[in-house]
């Protein structure tokens, strides 16, 4: 497996790292099998994923449980994130939720302190430097090795940068959805020596190859996003991908995971899945290198679809 940089000091990490969301049932502590999902994560390991990321809210903690057990004889091999700021109902960045939050996920994971913590969400209520100064304060105590933002804005992210150094911002970011590329956020990344780390970059699932045409889109799809480029022009994207991947005996999946990793080393996609089968796919990308063909045709065809960023 290759490997980018966290960051301008960060540690050395997977390029594809593991999105560990899907294994247990995103913000709810409903069904799920531990058994199942440490098995994927030990797969991730011998595939030579060594960046995997949590939070505190998903599963209602059981997430960050089932990621602790799964790899504590390997913590040294490997990196940790979390995430604090995010509840059911909305937001809280509050300096008091944060500095409760950080012992617990501590906790769970059962560690001493967590390699990369975001602010999973800008907190409306409460100003950002206050939760971001509360977050800088658990780093001078060894709680916390470094910092990250998740779904914020270029000025949000400057405003932070200036208080503390940011690691990493993460935000939805592929082929599908590309809010971050347009509103400059991959480019202050980079210019500032910051990690840009995208969930979803296999488009929820449009982009893994299960959707033949454009009809096949679901009305609506998770969470409310729902296609808005139906027709022809989606259905020639969705064609294109298949002809991409043709060219490099790859997957669409591959493909997709290739584009996002090709728009700079600081990229560093966490793809999502429950099998281990994907997950082999997926990080299989990580040897793919697109042609400047491949990647002019890619881009002539990016927009397929525009929701709203996600979780």
């Amino acid at each position: 497996m290759k490997a980018r940089t966290l960051g301008t000091d960060g540690p050395r990490v997977s390029a594809v790292g593991l999105g560990c969301m899907s294994l247990s049932w995103s913000y709810s502590a409903s069904t799920r099998d531990d058994d199942i999902s440490v098995a994927v994560i030990a797969s991730a390991l011998d595939h030579g994923v060594t960046f995997f990321d949590t939070a505190d809210v998903y599963g209602a903690g059981s997430n960050e449980e089932i990621v602790g057990r799964a790899l504590r004889k390997h913590r040294h091999e490997v990196t940790v994130a979390t995430k604090v700021g995010l509840v059911p109902g909305g937001a809280d960045g509050s300096p008091d939720h944060i500095e409760t939050a950080i012992d617990a996920s501590l906790y769970r994971l059962g560690d001493d302190a967590v390699d990369l913590y975001y602010l999973h969400r800008v907190d409306p209520g409460v100003p950002l430097a206050e939760s971001w100064g509360a977050m800088a304060s658990l780093v001078e105590k060894g709680k916390v090795r470094h910092l990250g933002l998740s779904e914020v804005t270029v000025e949000q992210a400057a405003e932070a940068h200036a208080i503390h150094p940011v690691t990493a911002i993460q935000s939805e970011f592929s082929l599908w959805t590309r809010d971050p590329q347009e509103a400059g956020v991959l480019d202050w990344c980079r210019d500032n020596g910051v990690a840009f780390v995208p969930f979803a970059p296999l488009g929820r699932g449009v982009l893994n190859g299960a959707v033949t045409a454009a009809r096949e889109l679901p009305a609506r799809g998770p969470e409310g996003r729902g296609p808005e480029g139906r027709g022809p022009s989606a259905n020639r994207t969705l064609g294109l991908l298949r002809e991409v991947a043709a060219r490099h005996w790859a997957t669409p999946a591959q493909i997709a995971i290739a584009w996002v990793l090709a728009q700079g080393e600081h990229v560093i996609p966490i793809p999502g899945t429950k099998h281990r089968r994907y997950l082999q796919e997926n990080v299989g990308a990580a040897r793919l290198v697109l042609t400047p063909e491949d990647l002019d045709d890619l881009a002539a065809r990016q927009q397929l679809l525009s929701p709203h960023p996600g979780p």
